[in-house]
């Protein structure tokens, strides 16, 4: 069993309307340090097989596929033994 963690995260230039209201909201709630705030998903996935490569490119596919919108996000893919 292989644990995959997939982090998906809207391109650069990509405009990011959640990402400004949680800046806006930081800053209202007192934490000014925050000068850019970008929002993501992350996708926590168990794979029945313990071939690492199969793993990953199987994930690589299903983040084409499904999970992530190849337009306008990126996507990174973080492998564990289960």
């Amino acid at each position: 069993m292989i644990n995959a963690r997939v982090i998906v995260t809207l391109k650069n230039g990509v405009l990011d309307p959640q990402g400004k209201a949680i800046e806006g909201a930081l800053h209202g709630l007192g934490f000014d340090g925050v000068s850019a705030a970008r929002q993501g998903k992350v996708f926590d996935l168990a794979i029945d097989t313990d071939d690492r490569a199969k793993a990953e490119a199987d994930v690589a596919a299903m983040c084409e596929k499904l999970l992530a919108n190849m337009v306008i996000e990126n996507y990174a893919i973080e492998l564990s033994q289960a």
